[in-house]
């Protein structure tokens, strides 16, 4: 099969358009720089939206089997103050629209639909560069180059294939996660449920928060936030989960219990984001989809929704116009920016009120009102 299409990441949207593009006979290979699919864990629950990531399995005919995957009820939210009072108790609705799926699964529940030789592991760009006529060069750490005649970067927010659309970089939306992760026979994980519930567990104030939640297998996966400038990340690495809890001084200790050492270290994940408005000039022969378009905080729901969606319409786009790369192209990347600016100017501001001044009463009133 001829390779004409590259994809350069294996996330969620790098796979949906290789899926869509191989069931079309449309040549396609995925370079993902980490060395497996298990290398590292996906992240927790995500809630997958009718019109984007849902819209993206049906185009694949895997919709079905997403539905095996989905976790009723465990949209279900909580909200509670610093002192551990519920301000919200929302149960979960086991016929939402958005059901909840683990991020692992649905991400083996693509990778599953492809031939294994599409993706090819362990291939991490060092360099992409113009090669003429609309080709480009992608050079690998192991020295290894592909060139190619339409380049996807899908390689999320530090994106290798970004510079060559737009000179944007990520900046520090002021907001740092601390990931923690409790194994299901840990003996602390179930007080741990306990407290969290049957969906998602937010308990927020001003500059700070705990966001944990119960995933498939019984462990729980924990985000400790805290408002901090760019500059305390170079000085708190590597940091432990006691140092964490010192930050939550004054706390209920059933929301302190959340902040625990488990038997992974705990990951340091600062906030970024791309600006909301970015758009870029048409450049031939390459184009982003997922976080290397339009890199969010999380605090819109959108970002895995938006960059399945973004996989799937390129896919389509491609196909229509097969043999015509640049009106596919210059079809998909309008209704890109048109559909990404106004979740990322949405997720600027649920930023703002989970963590800002008015907490946890703005997030009660984010999620009466959603």
């Amino acid at each position: 099969m001829r390779e004409d299409v590259t994809i350069i990441g294996a996330g969620l949207g790098g796979l949906v358009l290789a899926g869509a593009l191989h069931r079309s006979g449309i040549g396609v290979v995925v370079y993902e720089g980490e060395p497996s699919p298990d290398a590292r864990a996906q992240g927790g629950l995500l809630d997958l939206h009718e019109h984007s990531g849902q819209q993206a399995l049906h185009s694949l005919g895997l919709y079905h089997a997403f539905l095996k995957l989905v976790r009723p009820g465990e949209d279900a939210k909580r909200v509670v103050d610093r002192h551990g009072t519920v301000l919200l108790d929302r149960p979960g609705n086991a016929a939402t629209a958005s059901p909840e799926v683990d991020r692992g699964d649905l991400r083996r529940l693509l990778l599953d639909a492809l031939p294994p030789e599409i993706v090819q592991w362990g291939r991490k760009v060092a360099s992409v560069q113009g090669a003429g006529r609309g080709r480009h060069a992608v050079a690998f750490t192991d020295g290894s180059v592909v060139e190619t005649t339409l380049l996807v970067g899908a390689d999320g927010a530090w994106s290798r294939v970004r510079p060559l659309v737009t000179d944007a970089q990520p900046a520090y939306t002021g907001t740092c996660f601390v990931e923690l992760h409790v194994d299901a026979d840990d003996p602390r994980a179930a007080p741990a449920a306990a407290v969290i519930g049957s969906g998602t567990l937010m308990a927020v104030a001003p500059g700070q928060g705990i966001l944990a939640h119960r995933n498939a297998d019984g462990s729980i996966h924990t985000y400790v936030a805290v408002n901090r400038p760019e500059e305390w990340l170079a000085t708190a690495l590597p940091i432990t989960a006691a140092q964490i809890e010192v930050l939550f001084d004054g706390w209920a200790r059933s929301l302190r219990g959340l902040i625990t050492d488990g038997e992974k270290v705990p990951v340091v994940r600062p906030i970024y984001a791309l600006p909301p408005l970015l758009a870029w000039p048409r450049v031939k022969g390459a184009t982003l989809l997922g976080d290397a378009a339009h890199l969010m905080s999380p605090f819109a729901g959108e970002g895995a929704n938006l960059a399945m969606r973004d996989g799937a319409e390129l896919a389509r786009a491609l196909i229509d116009h097969h043999g015509d790369n640049e009106r596919a192209l210059a079809i998909y990347e309008h209704d890109l920016f048109a559909r990404g600016q106004p979740m990322a100017q949405l997720s600027a501001r649920n930023l703002s009120r989970f963590f800002g001044s008015d907490a946890p009463t703005s997030v009660v009133d984010l999620f009466r009102t959603a």
